[in-house]
Formats: C-alpha cells, structure tokens, sequence
C-alpha cells in the first residue's frame, strides 16, 4: 500500500518507528519498574506485589490478580488537564491488563494482587503502547512469572497508507474516511493479546496493518530485551563485587 507521493510530517519511513529509549529500575522503592519511550511520549511503571489482596472478598484462590492503573500527567500535554482518573483512563487501565494478562503465570500466587501503576510523563500519541511496553518490561524486572514479553504499538491510516507507530499529527489526521488508529500488542512470538480499531478499514487492509504491527514490534521487543539485559547484567556485577 505504499503511496509515491505519501509523505510523512516528521519525514519518517512509513514503517518506521519514532526514536525509542528503554530504561529498567527507575523507581528505587518499587519491586519492579521501567521506562517506555516513543519520541516525545514517555511511560513511566512501577510494579508492587505480589502483596495479599484486600479486601478479602476480592481475593482469588485459583491465582493471583493482575490490577493496573494508567494516568496521565497533568503537565504531560500543552494544555494541563486535570489530575485523578477519568473514563478514559479507567478504560485505557483495563486494556493494559489485558493486553499483558495472556503471558503472566501468576497461578502460585493466589488470593493476591500485583499492583502496575502506569504514568505518562509526555504525551505525543501512543500512550498507551507505550504504557503497554513500559508495564510488560517492569512486570519482568520485578520477576513476575512470564511466558514472555509483550511489545506493542500502533498502526495509523493517512490518504490511504497504512503507517508505523502514529505521532499525535497523524492521529488528528482526517481525511474523506475519518482518522483511523490501531493499537495492537504482541507476544515476542508475534502472537496477538490486543488491538482495538477507531476508524474505518477494510478486511484486508486490518490485515495487513496487523502484519505491519507485528514486524514493527519485533524491534521493539529487542530495545525491551537489550534493557532488561544490562539491569540483569548490572544487578549480577554488583553481587560480584560485593
């Protein structure tokens, strides 16, 4: 579906994704936390738990409970907005947890709860992939049981052209159908645990976005497993030395 004359606003390729930086263990007191970045959008998580569950009637004897809690910074965008949650963050919240529900193997855990608390510092699009790559890397760093990581991004429709990793120029975009965005979220072994459509695709275009997301993804998944891997790295060369 590549246009000739189709041009992205910042220049980018349109499979290309914004400039990425992962960073684990960026919240001392936390049993696990990490930082996302696309661009200008940064996500910031903290991990407590596994912590008994309260109040009691909630707990699960089967397993453990998975609760996340996204919100954005009122400084994070260029008119502030007001602190505390909204519909949109209770929901974007759900969508985190279920985006990551799929790999965690939280079975010996039961009748407690793992607390993900997801901030966005900057926002430019994408917070909640963000969010979602930011929650994943954290949930590892606190040594959560995982089958594997889960990498996510969004795939936009500008004049047609489906593109990688959507800026917030491109997600105002509006053309004769309307701005279309889709976010999607994969495991490393490129299988799908969400995606939500706003706009209007055709089968066979969703289709091929999904195979766009998941190409996108695998870059991703390797800034994830590069950060995760020096902390390790790090944490192991300071019990040496000690």
């Amino acid at each position: 579906m590549k246009s000739k004359s189709f041009e992205r606003i910042d220049k980018r390729k349109f499979d290309e994704i914004r400039p990425m930086k992962a960073k684990v263990g960026v919240v001392p007191n936390a049993d696990g936390s990490a930082l996302f970045q696309f661009g200008e959008t940064v996500a910031i998580a903290a991990v407590y738990g596994p912590k008994k569950m309260h109040p009691q009637h909630l707990q699960n004897p089967e397993k453990g409970t998975l609760r996340c809690n996204y919100s954005m910074m009122s400084f994070s965008v260029a008119e502030r907005i007001r602190p505390g949650p909204t519909r949109r963050s209770t929901e974007i919240s759900k969508i985190i947890q279920w985006a990551l529900e799929p790999v965690l193997l939280i079975e010996k855990y039961s009748n407690t709860v793992i607390d993900v608390h997801i901030n966005i510092l900057q926002a430019n699009a994408s917070t909640r992939c963000a969010a979602i790559n930011a929650a994943a890397m954290a949930l590892a760093h606190a040594g959560i049981p995982m089958k594997d990581i889960v990498s996510s991004v969004s795939i936009g429709k500008l004049d047609k052209q489906l593109v990688v990793d959507i800026n917030k120029y491109e997600e105002d975009w509006e053309d004769g159908e309307g701005a279309t965005d889709i976010p999607m979220s994969f495991t490393g072994s490129g299988e799908i645990t969400h995606i939500q459509l706003d706009g209007k695709i055709s089968i066979e275009e969703l289709k091929e976005a999904i195979e766009l997301g998941r190409k996108a993804v695998k870059k991703i998944y390797e800034v994830q497993k590069k950060a995760l891997k020096e902390v390790i790295n790090c944490e192991n060369g300071n019990e040496q030395t000690n």
